[in-house]
């Protein structure tokens, strides 16, 4: 489906209160936890702003620009997504910031009744300016982000449909500072970043998903790349790349937004290892990590453990355990594994320790 071909403000030139620069996107993330009343259960637009209007906040641009919108037999939803299950299972932090200001560059937000066909991108000037000046121009040095520049961009630009474009940069350019925007052009994995790829795929399926448009696993890869998701998520690398691999994979073995039903886990559990017994009986989250990279860490619904390793070869930790993470000692015990797997198959060096040093030494 080709871009909508206006660039329209909406309500972003409108004030959302964010409050301190130094509070970040706290303001966002507390009104999800009102929306969602803390459940990851799709919820009802209309019963969404209700909930955030009894504490006095303004929803317009949480839904609009950041979160989800789809019609359900007829009823204006708000989707339980990977921002969403990142805001109620942990406290406000900057990794929420930076994978929230993802998703508003990202600009997948939808449909909902009585919107214009231009709404569902609603920021596409912000996704453009992103592509076209940080990451392609700047190279992600975001020293050269400021509302001026933002602002000629967007005034410049033919698909750019509005009287004034200087609220807008000015509104723009003070969201780039509290989200982090200087966070994001690292070109290592970072826990923000995986999640962001998740967050990437919830968006892209249920889009598609609006149009009777199906994917399969065999189309991420795909998805991931027209949507420009490795210009908009940071500084592109190797690294990066080859972990969008085995992120697919786990996308995939863990059934996509499914990963966030115990129910739908349970029963894919039983056709992928019909003869494992074990389901979480725990409900905090737990962390995965992929042996190929340590940095390579996703926070994952603790039923999707048993898939996340046998289905995709990541490694479960519990979070505390995460946040104690020894890598030296990670690459030991994997050696050793490794080594006692070998000889156990009686596989046995063929080359003694002199030889592999007057090897190595030329």
């Amino acid at each position: 489906m080709p871009e909508p071909e206006e660039w329209r403000p909406g309500s972003f030139t409108k004030n959302f209160s964010w409050g301190h620069s130094e509070n970040g996107l706290r303001e966002l993330h507390e009104i999800i936890r009102v929306g969602f009343k803390g459940e990851m259960k799709d919820v009802p637009r209309a019963l969404f702003r209700q909930r955030v209007a009894k504490v006095g906040r303004p929803d317009y641009v949480a839904i609009n620009f950041f979160l989800f919108n789809k019609a359900i037999k007829g009823r204006g939803y708000i989707i339980a997504d990977e921002l969403v299950y990142q805001a109620l299972n942990f406290r406000h932090s900057p990794d929420f910031d930076k994978l929230a200001l993802f998703a508003f560059n990202f600009s997948y937000v939808g449909k909902w009744k009585g919107a214009s066909d231009y709404q569902s991108r609603p920021a596409l000037w912000a996704h453009h300016y992103i592509i076209d000046r940080v990451a392609s121009t700047y190279n992600w040095d975001t020293s050269k982000v400021n509302a001026d520049d933002i602002q000629k961009y967007v005034s410049n630009h033919p698909n750019y449909r509005a009287e004034t474009s200087r609220k807008l940069a000015t509104n723009l350019y003070y969201l780039y500072r509290i989200g982090r925007l200087s966070e994001l052009g690292d070109s290592s994995v970072q826990r923000w970043w995986t999640s962001a790829l998740f967050l990437a795929l919830d968006r892209l399926i249920e889009d598609r998903a609006t149009r009777q448009e199906p994917a399969s696993a065999s189309q991420y890869l795909t998805m991931l790349d027209r949507s420009r998701f490795h210009f908009v998520s940071g500084r592109r690398s190797v690294e990066k790349d080859l972990a969008s691999k085995h992120l697919l994979r786990l996308y995939n073995a863990c059934g996509g937004r499914a990963r966030f039903s115990d129910e739908e886990v349970r029963a894919r559990q039983k056709v992928l290892l019909p003869d494992l017994h074990w389901f979480a009986n725990r409900d905090e989250p737990v962390a995965v990590l992929h042996p190929t990279n340590y940095r390579l860490v996703k926070v994952i619904p603790r039923a999707c453990a048993m898939i996340a390793l046998y289905c995709a070869g990541f490694v479960a930790f519990d979070l505390e355990d995460l946040d104690r993470f020894d890598v030296d000692d990670f690459i030991r015990t994997r050696t050793k594994e490794a080594l006692d797997k070998l000889k156990a198959s009686g596989v046995s060096p063929t080359m003694s320790a002199e030889d592999l040093m007057k090897l190595t030494r030329g």
